[in-house]
């Protein structure tokens, strides 16, 4: 057991945020844990890391166990560097580093077997430690994470807000503790990254606890899922589907359970009744009484399953053509995108690519919201268009909910604006909080209630589901799939497209693509594409390996092998006795770049006698 909690319980005041729950992750688990918003995720996250203390709990440790979390300010001088401060994790390997350079000063006067000892078994710790990849690591996952290597020189503090998040991420990952606590990783990220970090994940060596409302991440991620409810904490074993489908089904076997004991109690009561004051049957009624006292009663587990039932009607059809755009040039100051795109009544487009190629400029520019720098946009004949910008959607107010709502539609009536309201959740005394204090996923939804009340036949959707937790993604996918207009939208969130789209507009640099296709058969072919690759490849290499060679290629190419076998060995030789020459072992930097020229000739080598071996046998 690498971490174990029992009877953990945390409150702020009389609010219980979780009440005696369990917990464990063994050897190299992937979790996820799971709630809706407010239910408690975050908070269980802060207490395992130290952030935050359980007000009671037993928790149980293996030693020395590291626990990575992404919190809040974990960059502390953002006047240094990003490589400066990602280098920060390889502070072990450069102390190694440093040692193997003394002691190559020391081997120039003094090279006995103890020193030459130290030496191998220092090496051995450096290869064990990354020492000739960390570079490559740290830039490659820096680079996943939307950055350029010349950002690497960058000091931090010259980053946004949402960029310094992702460069603690990086350190974070890079990192590698033996537990790794991620709280919603893939929010800002693209869909390339998410799937970079998918697979990152999959392949950590140690264990994971994710919280994330991305279904398809937790999905390919996961194989244990901890659902956090009403204060109580329950284990499924699987992925985020495995977790819905058991979920379902001791809720089925539960209510079934619970009929069948109210029916038998109803039963017993019935017996009871009958026969406690007749003189002869009394004592059967008394172990009837009895053995309703001891019976553990089963009660319904309570399961917050509430949702928002929204129906988005459009007021007019429309024309069949509703939107037609011709080499559409939009950006900024330079050009980010040409798009060509007929939308035709129904149609379901999504859009997606990488982070800053201009998918939300797009929105914006087919919303007259910024100018396009050239090209011919046309909507069709009664085209009513209603909008929602993510960022809009985060809107501060000092008016209530109902004033809100009320104040963007006056002719409305209040019965229709608080049924409109209800809709959404928002009911009773909700409706006269004030917008300030919602939380996103509460905004969301308020922003949603104004869409539903536009009745436009086409949807310009720029990421609906960010702050919604899976229930509320799922309640929009549904209200979406009755809609009869035309849906237009941005989103990261590959289940939610899968579900959703019919076709999709993908932006990757400046080329924007029309696929006409869904996501799943995109997906599916771009799968298949790559696996063809790998095969062609394959082959490739197969068949130059097949192709037979003649005695005297044979022969002849036997010798070139080994000429060259001899030449690098040599190389190596002379490289290794450079190791003692003062211009190398007293600049660290040169000392660095001859060993990797050294690890390199090995590996040429090695290749070399591979293929001697092959022709010889």
């Amino acid at each position: 057991m690498l971490f174990q909690i029992s009877k953990a319980t945390k409150s702020y005041g009389a609010d219980v945020v979780f009440e005696d729950v369990n917990f464990e992750i063994k050897n190299t688990e992937k979790i996820a844990l799971v709630g809706r918003n407010g239910s408690g995720k975050t908070t269980f996250l802060r207490c395992i890391s130290g952030e935050e203390e359980f007000d009671k709990a037993n928790i149980n440790k293996a030693n020395a166990t590291t626990i990575g979390y992404l919190a809040q300010k974990v960059i502390e001088d953002e006047g240094l560097s990003v490589k400066e401060e990602l280098m920060k994790n390889y502070r072990h390997i450069f102390e190694i580093e440093a040692k193997l350079r003394e002691l190559e000063k020391v081997m120039i006067d003094d090279s006995n077997e103890n020193i030459l000892h130290d030496y191998a078994k220092l090496q051995e710790e450096y290869e064990i430690n990354n020492g000739y990849t960390w570079e490559s690591e740290m830039n490659t996952v820096f680079s996943k994470f939307g950055f350029t290597k010349s950002d690497l020189d960058k000091r931090i503090n010259e980053f946004s807000g949402g960029q310094k998040t992702r460069i603690a991420f990086v350190k974070l990952l890079l990192s590698k503790p033996d537990i790794l606590l991620l709280d919603e990783p893939t929010n800002h990220l693209d869909v390339e990254a998410i799937e970079w970090l998918e697979n990152y994940i999959r392949n950590y060596p140690k264990a994971v606890v994710v919280v994330s409302h991305d279904r398809m991440f937790l999905d390919r991620v996961v194989n244990v899922v901890y659902e956090l409810e009403y204060t109580k904490m329950k284990r499924y074993v699987g992925n985020y589907s495995s977790y819905v489908i058991q979920k379902k089904n001791d809720i089925e076997r539960i209510e079934q359970a619970y009929k069948r004991q109210q029916k038998d109690i109803e039963r017993l009561e019935e017996l009871i009744e009958k026969f406690r004051y007749k003189k002869n049957k009394a004592k059967f009624a008394q172990s009837k009484i009895k053995y309703l006292d001891r019976m553990e009663r089963i009660s319904l587990e309570k399961s917050d399953d509430k949702v928002f039932h929204a129906r988005f009607k459009p007021r007019l059809k429309g024309g069949e053509r509703v939107l037609d755009i011709d080499n559409l040039v939009i950006g900024y100051d330079h050009p980010l995108a040409t798009i060509n795109l007929n939308v035709r009544r129904g149609d379901r487009v999504g859009i997606i690519g990488k982070n800053g190629t201009g998918k939300s400029t797009f929105m914006k520019t087919i919303m007259s919201l910024m100018p396009a720098l050239s090209g011919d946009m046309l909507f069709g004949h009664q085209i009513e268009v209603g909008y929602f910008d993510q960022q809009l959607a985060q809107f501060s107010s000092d008016k209530t909910v109902i004033e809100e709502l009320w104040d963007e539609y006056p002719e409305l009536d209040r019965t229709t604006i608080r049924s409109v309201l209800g809709q959404f959740l928002f009911s009773a005394d909700d409706v006269f909080k004030s917008v300030d204090v919602l939380s996103g996923g509460e905004k969301v939804r308020l922003s949603l209630s104004k869409l539903l009340l536009k009745h436009a036949n086409l949807l310009l959707l720029d990421e609906p589901t960010n702050h919604l937790d899976i229930l509320g993604k799922e309640a929009l996918e549904e209200a979406l799939k009755d809609y009869q207009g035309t849906i237009i939208f941005v989103s990261h969130d590959r289940y939610f497209i899968k579900e959703i789209a019919t076709s999709l507009l993908i932006f990757d640099d400046q080329d924007v693509k029309y696929i006409p296709m869904t996501y799943s058969e995109y997906y599916e072919l771009e799968e298949t594409k790559e696996k063809e690759i790998k095969e062609v490849n394959v082959i490739k290499e197969i068949k130059r390996k097949e192709t037979p060679l003649s005695k005297e290629g044979k022969a002849r190419k036997i010798k070139q092998l080994e000429k060259a076998i001899t030449e690098k060995e040599n190389e190596l030789e002379e490289a290794r006795e450079l190791r003692y020459e003062p211009e190398y072992y007293q600049d660290q930097t040169k000392m660095k770049e001859l060993d990797d020229r050294i690890d390199d000739i090995h590996n040429e080598i090695a290749n070399l006698m591979k293929e001697w071996e092959e022709l010889s046998a």
